[in-house]
């Protein structure tokens, strides 16, 4: 679902990079990251699970597309909404920047749609509050459910703001996001119960997430589906009512990912586990780095 810099116009990636930049520096500010060292070793090892799961897209049979997890609400159920979000924005900003997976110019849309719906509105309204009735099988599925269908939808509004999507298409591209992410959010929300019970029954999880987080990355992430993903099958589909974002921030924008996005051409085991490590650094700079200062 990482929306490119040609569907978002500056008129609306502009005013979102702002809007999560705000989020990013009060999330920063308002987390609790007082870590056990525990919770240290868990943050750096979902981050990096999360990462190399996003590279795993799987078919989606009788469509002829692909989905991958986004996993917001996985890390913010296992990490709190505001690190979770963070270590949402370290994920997005390594793909962006190194992978060109995401626009530079929409990197806020994106940041808002995959981050800040999950941790912010979703957790805190629909998955916290079945957690606490000890209903987490539940939990985990609707609120991944939930929070695939408020991305979709939102991407559509994003798109017809920048006018890069007909209006009269509208109706039948939210229609297309929603069904494509209906599979996906129930995957993925099985995956999250799934986490979540082992985490709280395994003293050693995080070490399982970094082991599995290489695995996925360098050797796994070779039998990824090559089907277009949902919004990328979605767009596909209404490709008559689509005109491409222009103008100098946008070149500027495309330009400047050429030169950083690097690792797109690496060998695909180097290249991914260089964005693992990447990702793990990213969370570093953005949570650990205050945590660690307070670790016991």
């Amino acid at each position: 679902m990482h929306l490119g810099n040609g569907i978002i116009c500056p008129a609306t990636g502009v005013p979102m990079i702002f809007a999560m930049g705000a989020a990013i520096y009060y999330a920063y500010k308002k987390g609790d990251f007082k870590f056990s060292k525990n919770k240290l070793f868990s943050v750096l090892g979902l981050t990096a699970l999360v990462f190399a799961l996003q590279m795993i897209n799987f078919s989606i049979p009788m469509t002829g597309s692909s989905g991958h997890i986004i996993g917001g609400v996985l890390l913010a159920a296992l990490l709190g909404p505001y690190v979770g979000f963070l270590s949402v924005v370290s994920i997005l900003a390594v793909q962006a920047l190194f992978f060109a997976d995401g626009g530079l110019l929409s990197i806020g849309c994106n940041i808002f749609n995959m981050g800040f719906l999950a941790c912010f509105v979703v957790y805190p309204f629909i998955y916290k509050p079945l957690k606490d009735k000890n209903k987490p099988i539940l939990a985990g599925i609707l609120a991944s459910v939930v929070a695939l269908q408020l991305a979709s939808l939102f991407v559509v509004v994003q798109g017809v703001l920048s006018g890069t999507i007909a209006l009269n298409s509208a109706l039948n591209f939210a229609a297309l996001m929603q069904f494509i992410h209906l599979p996906i959010g129930m995957v993925e929300g099985a995956i999250t119960a799934l986490a979540v019970a082992f985490s709280e029954k395994e003293n050693k999880a995080p070490f399982y997430y970094a082991v599995l987080s290489v695995i996925l990355a360098c050797f796994i992430s070779k039998l990824a589906s090559a089907n277009p993903d949902g919004l990328e099958w979605s767009l596909l589909n209404i490709s008559n009512s689509i005109t491409t974002a222009s103008g100098a921030l946008y070149n500027a924008a495309e330009f400047i990912q050429s030169k950083t996005s690097f690792l797109t051409n690496a060998p695909s085991v180097w290249g991914n586990l260089a964005g693992v490590l990447l990702t793990v650094v990213g969370a570093y700079l953005l949570t650990i780095k205050n945590g660690l200062k307070n670790a016991k």
